[in-house]
């Protein structure tokens, strides 16, 4: 727990100031250049028509029917990771911390700006979409993938079935349906000033997309969708999580009081009472907190005490020097390690976001960014095309495929498995992609079948927006 005394306090700063002064941190990185490559790693993830000028060149138009089946039009988007489906739940997560970094850390910009919000617009649009399209339903998916994993093309050949999933108040599903409200309610305050018309629009969705999460209660990954989106992205926290998460963003996004009343009310029953040391696109909780005690230290919102102290516990639980950290937590080299299978930078990357906000807490922050930039024991950038060494063998289908251009004639499914196999580096540079990174011994393999390791994702990527933005307007070279 977080330090009660002012000499606690005393201690934990004077660990912070060790830290500040360690000679780990004494060489800085071009924060601006990483800023600006972590972004760019969302234009080569958009589906849909892309734009003139998308800057991750070797990409083309894909997805361009999604939907048409069902009369709805569901292009665009955001492929979340190395294959070629849209998943609604990591999308909207992905959106929601692209948001919140514009939202609180777009100061920190400069020319960097007008990109991080092409790249909430990019999410918030389709999200929009799937949510106003038909009334009372929410597209949460397009794409099987079960059949598309089957394949190994790129997304302009896909031929895979291009299946439509939808939530109702007969199939609910809270998880997704809320954290869809958090990123659009997110997005409303990213545009607020940019462009209050579009802002006003995304939060009337988020509010009609929270009333059918919270009425019609139920985990998505529990009823008919669970083939689709399980093993993939089962909802494993419940949807207690984000419906408060939901609710908290709707307060911020709005200034309604009925959701800090909601929040109140219900907190206890959807997990404000529980300590919980993740934050991702499955569990809330953690994230939920620090945006709610931040509230409450900016606007001293009433009845906020009990999300600072659990802010607190999380925040300490990761500082080196309070009675609350956790030595395992961290591998021999000093990066966040979770063991919690599959890609461990995602956890990295939002516990990341949620130290960088109070000045003190900086250093910490730091080190874990200049780990995943090369400061690390293996000497290697986990950002692709960020230094002079970085992982060349993406799990990622239109990385490691000659591109269109290159290669105008198609792909087929099977065929593109001697890519997927091979040993050759990539044929394109997904410039600015965090893969899953080391494991717990920070050991690397530069492996394309490794995709714990090697497999890119928006999720790990949005939250770092925020982070390197901060040090990009704040760090002195």
């Amino acid at each position: 727990m977080a330090p009660k005394t002012a000499a606690g306090r005393s201690r934990v700063l004077a660990a912070l100031h060790l830290l500040l002064l360690a000679p780990g941190l004494a060489a800085a990185f071009n924060y601006a250049d990483a800023l600006a490559k972590s972004i760019i790693f969302f234009e080569g993830q958009r589906s849909g028509k892309l734009p003139p000028g998308n800057r991750m060149a070797w990409r083309g138009d894909s997805g361009l029917k999604d939907g048409a089946q069902h009369n709805v039009d569901l292009v665009g988007g955001y492929y979340d990771a190395g294959d070629n489906v849209k998943f609604g739940l990591p999308m909207a997560f992905t959106t929601t911390m692209l948001a919140w970094s514009v939202a609180d850390m777009g100061k920190f910009m400069g020319g960097e700006l007008p990109h991080a919000r092409s790249a909430v617009r990019w999410g918030a649009d389709y999200l929009l979409k799937a949510a106003t399209s038909t009334p009372g339903t929410l597209y949460v998916q397009v794409g099987d993938p079960n059949q598309d994993h089957r394949c190994w093309e790129r997304p302009e050949d896909m031929d895979t079935p291009r299946s439509v999933y939808a939530v109702t108040a007969d199939r609910p599903g809270s998880d997704v349906a809320a954290e869809t409200a958090a990123a659009l309610a997110a997005s409303a305050v990213a545009f607020r000033r940019a462009d209050p018309a579009y802002s006003s629009r995304l939060l009337g969705a988020a509010e009609r997309a929270f009333e059918l999460a919270d009425r019609h209660r139920g985990s998505y990954s529990d009823g008919a969708l669970s083939p689709a989106v399980c093993p993939f992205y089962c909802s494993y926290s419940g949807y207690q999580d984000e419906l408060l998460w939901a609710a908290a963003w709707l307060h911020r996004a709005s200034g309604n009081a009925s959701f800090l009343s909601y929040v109140r009310a219900n907190g206890m029953q959807l997990g404000a009472g529980d300590d919980d040391f993740s934050f991702s696109w499955d569990d809330k909780r953690a994230g939920t907190k620090v945006l709610l005690a931040r509230g409450f230290l900016r606007r001293r919102l009433p009845g906020m005490q009990l999300y600072k102290a659990h802010s607190d516990s999380y925040i300490c639980s990761l500082v080196p020097g309070t009675g609350s950290f956790q030595a395992s937590q961290f591998t021999p080299g000093g990066l966040i390690y979770r063991g919690e299978g599959g890609s461990n930078m995602q956890y990295v990357t939002t516990a990341t976001f949620l130290l960088v906000a109070p000045a003190e807490l900086a250093a910490v922050a730091r080190r874990q960014v200049d780990y995943i930039l090369g400061k690390n024991p293996a000497g290697t950038s986990y950002m692709v095309g960020f230094g002079g060494r970085f992982p060349r063998r993406l799990h990622h289908r239109g990385a490691s495929m000659p591109s269109v251009r290159a290669h105008p004639a198609r792909i087929g499914c099977d065929e593109g498995f001697r890519y997927l196999h091979g040993g050759a580096p990539d044929a394109n540079v997904l410039v600015g992609a965090v893969v899953g990174g080391p494991d717990a011994r920070d050991g690397f393999v530069d492996d394309r079948d490794g995709y714990g390791q090697t497999e890119p994702a928006t999720y790990i990527n949005a939250p770092l927006v925020g982070a390197l933005a901060y040090f990009a307007g704040t760090a002195k070279y």
